[in-house]
């Protein structure tokens, strides 16, 4: 296998979390690249001509984990779905600084579900899916992590199981609730 076991990726996460700088410049050369690659899943969901590239995407997300207390890291997917979070915050905050419309402006209008199905640049409004999830966060919190976990990240329903510490039943139950509830309340706010 090319890439190195999670459990050197997790021994190096709880040493940096302890206050060696070393380990954070030994882990981020084995993560780099999966970095990059939840970056591009982020970006493929956002508008064509979007000006933020997937190279900067990392490097501001990078910049915020360096900057900020580390969380306890548990493992490996911990480690990125935390970095997912942070890119949707940086996504998020992109979209404001630009003046995007908060329900519409030139960002195309998909589902939650026709974005999830399309493997191509699928377009979405940031703003108004971060305004549901913000919504969605206060009657479930663990559904809105779960959506943030497999939209915003690419989990899979197990490693988001493993994530959150949950049955993967449970996971596909969250996801699917939180999929119809999205969707009405997105399409709500378009429709006012």
């Amino acid at each position: 296998m090319g890439c190195e076991p999670p459990s050197e990726i997790t021994q190096l996460l709880q040493k940096w979390r302890g206050g060696d700088r070393e380990a954070l410049d030994t882990l981020l050369p084995l993560v780099y690249q999966e970095l990059r690659r939840l970056a591009r899943h982020q970006l493929r969901k956002e508008r064509a001509g979007h000006t933020l590239q997937s190279a900067a995407l990392v490097h501001e997300a990078y910049v915020r984990l360096v900057g900020a207390s580390p969380p306890w890291w548990e493992s490996r997917t911990h480690f990125f779905a935390i970095s997912a979070q942070l890119m949707r915050q940086i996504l998020v905050d992109y979209a404001r600084r630009h003046g995007a419309a908060k329900r519409g402006g030139s960002v195309c209008k998909l589902s939650l579900e026709d974005a999830m199905a399309t493997p191509q640049r699928a377009q979405v409004d940031v703003l108004a899916l971060d305004d549901a999830l913000q919504a969605l966060a206060r009657i479930d919190p663990r559904q809105s992590r779960v959506v943030e976990l497999r939209f915003f990240a690419g989990l899979s329903l197990n490693e988001i199981s493993e994530v959150l510490e949950i049955a993967p039943a449970t996971v596909q139950r969250d996801w699917t609730a939180a999929r119809a509830w999205l969707h009405r309340e997105i399409s709500r706010g378009h429709s006012e």
